[in-house]
């Protein structure tokens, strides 16, 4: 069995690496802090850090990412202390193997479903239209990051609780970004730090959304709702284990917030570096706009608004979402060894945190010819490796809301496509990575719709 720690360092007492990460990040390219380490270590996939206060393994080879996520055996979920703390007992970071077993079986067709995804067409399209119509009406520049932010929440509100009197819960959106910003964060609780302001947060929306399922709970009692406009609180205050148990409110709304949380700004930044690759390469866009244009003309005249048989149609789109799924994938997959365990040569020990680096592996010139260039054709005749495209994780700790995610972009950009134009004011602003790659100007732009 290998005993010997895989190359690297552990950088300075209680900081470890966090300021070469930090630099990484402000330079806008993260997997410099991979880079760094394959120019000192050598190109061996594997390497020991320091980072948010744990010793830490990375990797970042194909194969051993599909390992270290399909194994639950040897590997579990093992995120930053913040983390667990502020997305709350019953969310799916913080149960039992069985318990996240149980709550994956529960909350699968809600979610992910066919019916599900159906009944969440509409809410999206009214959202997103909304969204694109009101940037369009501006008549000015805009900051697109800031607005789509607004927009993908709007969306997520929508979808999640769209028969209540939403618009309360979303004028907590700065509410949920200080939330957001301490999730992966320094455990210090004293005024003034990310992770302070995120449990104070965490309190109110929790209020917000139980008062949520307060008026849920009184309009099931009172009215048989159709089906058709329930959205998903409803279906997860519904279902029911092979006991009969449902979930408890605290499930409901810690599972809430986790989806929130995961959805919001990644959907956000993923949707925006869509739209502005596809403006700069006018040949992809028009050709991203005939398929759309052909779906719409085959679409019955009594038909309003896109059903789910025609995104699945929309294969070319689809191609669109996996390449910024691949550009702009989340920085890591956090994970912990629970035994032991000998990999590539190296031995992982027990209680080390494992660093999934999915930036690394997406933007490997092994796998991907060209990796900075935008090509959605690639997908038309690659072969990956099991464990190369991993933007929702693998094995069964797989994003739950990864097809509903898919959802929200492939509609927001069926209607960019079709109906409206983007001009970009500073193509040369630089880039910061925070939840994502973002544009210092928090990319200015102007929207104008197509008559």
């Amino acid at each position: 069995m290998a005993c010997t720690l895989p190359p690297g360092d552990l950088g300075l007492p209680f900081i470890g690496n966090m300021l070469s990460l930090f630099t990484s990040l402000r330079s806008g390219d993260p997997n410099s802090f991979i880079q760094s380490l394959v120019s000192r270590y050598g190109k061996t996939g594997i390497y020991k850090t320091h980072l948010f206060g744990c010793p830490s393994i990375i990797v970042c080879r194909p194969e051993l990412c599909r390992r270290v996520l399909t194994n639950d055996e040897l590997f579990k979920l093992g995120y930053p202390k913040s983390t667990y703390l502020i997305s709350g007992r019953k969310s799916l970071h913080n149960v039992t193997s069985a318990e996240h077993a149980r709550l994956r079986r529960l909350i699968s067709a809600p979610i992910n479903g066919h019916e599900s995804l159906s009944m969440y067409i509409p809410l999206i399209e009214e959202a997103v239209v909304n969204s694109l119509d009101e940037w369009a009406s501006m008549q000015q520049p805009f900051q697109l990051y800031t607005e789509m932010k607004t927009a993908t929440f709007k969306v997520m509100a929508h979808i999640f609780m769209g028969s209540v009197n939403n618009s309360t819960f979303w004028t907590k959106e700065d509410l949920f970004g200080d939330y957001m910003k301490g999730i992966v964060s320094m455990v210090i609780n004293l005024p003034g730090f990310a992770f302070h302001k995120a449990l104070q947060a965490r309190k109110e929306l929790v209020k917000v959304l139980q008062s949520v399922l307060n008026e849920k709970r009184v309009i099931m009692t009172k009215s048989n709702q159709p089906k058709a406009k329930k959205d998903m609180i409803d279906l997860l205050m519904e279902v029911e284990d092979e006991d009969g148990q449902k979930l408890e409110d605290e499930h409901v709304v810690d599972l809430l917030l986790t989806f929130l949380a995961a959805g919001f700004n990644g959907s956000a930044i993923t949707t925006l570096w869509a739209m502005l690759h596809l403006t700069e390469h006018p040949e992809i866009l028009e050709k991203a706009k005939q398929e759309q244009d052909e779906i719409i003309k085959r679409r019955p005249a009594t038909q309003k608004g896109l059903n789910l048989k025609e995104i699945k149609q929309m294969n070319y789109l689809a191609k669109v979402v996996d390449e910024m799924l691949r550009m702009t994938n989340i920085l890591s997959i956090f994970r912990e060894a629970k035994v032991d365990v000998p990999m590539h040569g190296y031995n992982i020990p027990k209680g080390w945190k494992v660093l999934v680096w999915t930036g690394a592996v997406h933007m490997d010139s092994e796998t991907y010819e060209n990796p900075k260039d935008f090509n959605p054709l690639r997908w038309d005749n690659i072969k990956t490796k099991a464990g190369a495209f991993i933007p929702f994780g693998a094995g069964s700790k797989l994003c739950p809301g990864s097809s509903l995610a898919k959802l929200v972009m492939t509609i927001f950009l069926h209607y960019f496509v079709l109906n409206y134009e983007l001009k970009r004011l500073n193509p040369d602003a630089p880039i910061r990575y925070t939840h994502g790659p973002v544009h210092e100007d928090k990319c200015l732009v102007e929207l104008y719709k197509i008559s």
